[in-house]
């Protein structure tokens, strides 16, 4: 009689130190808890708020450019600490820590490839790296890619992801880099080149005021934080209170900074027909 009474399913409670790391991410715009295979299945945005994760610079290249046509530029080459900064901790000892973590050199990758079969030269600025803040390293391969460019006649995408606008570790050798790229851009724009900006979450300071903001074309994925200064130390110093959404993607589309709105699965196909208009 006990077969008859048994019941049809057995429930297994699993405590919180059987259930293994790493295969779940919650989303930090609508909280919803996400299997992280799910997640990379659809570009790490959020299926049920649209909430764009930060990807990093490999993972944005093999996602815009077709599979196995990335040559990489200047891979091998680092930064340098002119200033032998130190505080709680010292430039070398930063770099070596985000060297191990992200197994980038510095925070941009940069080179040439195919989109949709159409050559062209990409830098993508990484996040996980000093906020892809832009030290000598970021300014060199940038302006190197750009040089390289427009020596070839090809045109030029460069995605920004970058928090943390100039290196204070570098102190002048960093804003240095702001005229130097976007002196590379204006002789990449005098020989009739295209250059398309990509602005992903966040784009500030430096980066967003040197070579991101001065592309032919804008594109921004929705909700990045884009401008100089955040948003809490402009009201601070206007002693106002900011408009809702101010500095968003959406925000600035309506203000006219930015050229357009693109989602994450739909910017391959966008930049490849904005190549096509701009050719």
């Amino acid at each position: 009689m006990a077969l008859f009474g048994k019941p049809k399913y057995t429930i297994v409670r699993l405590k919180k130190k059987d259930i293994p790391d790493g295969l779940w991410t919650k989303c930090e715009e609508c909280s919803e808890t996400l299997y992280n295979k799910t997640l990379e299945e659809n570009q790490k945005v959020c299926p049920k708020c649209n909430y764009h994760f930060s990807l990093g610079a490999y993972e944005r290249i093999n996602i815009l450019l077709d599979k196995d046509t990335f040559q990489e530029y200047d891979k091998d080459m680092i930064s340098v600490d002119p200033l032998d900064f130190k505080g709680t901790k010292t430039y070398k000892d930063k770099l070596a820590s985000d060297q191990g973590l992200t197994g980038l050199k510095d925070a941009v990758v940069s080179g040439e490839g195919k989109l949709d079969n159409k050559r062209t030269i990409i830098a993508v600025t990484d996040s996980r790296f000093i906020m892809g803040s832009m030290g000598s390293v970021v300014g060199e391969k940038i302006t190197r890619a750009t040089e390289s460019a427009t020596k070839n006649k090809f045109p030029l995408i460069i995605v920004s992801g970058s928090g943390g606008g100039a290196r204070m570790y570098e102190g002048m050798f960093s804003l240095m880099q702001m005229s130097k790229t976007c002196a590379a851009l204006y002789y990449h724009h005098r020989a009739g080149l295209a250059f398309i900006s990509v602005l992903t979450n966040p784009t500030m300071a430096g980066v967003m005021a040197s070579f991101a903001g001065v592309g032919d074309v804008i594109i921004a994925e929705p909700k990045a934080l884009i401008g100089f200064t955040g948003p809490r130390v402009i009201e601070q110093t206007i002693r106002q209170k900011l408009p809702a959404g101010f500095q968003r993607s959406e925000f600035l589309l309506e203000h006219g900074l930015i050229d357009m709105i693109v989602h994450r699965k739909n910017l391959k196909s966008t930049l490849s027909q904005l190549l096509d208009y701009l050719s």
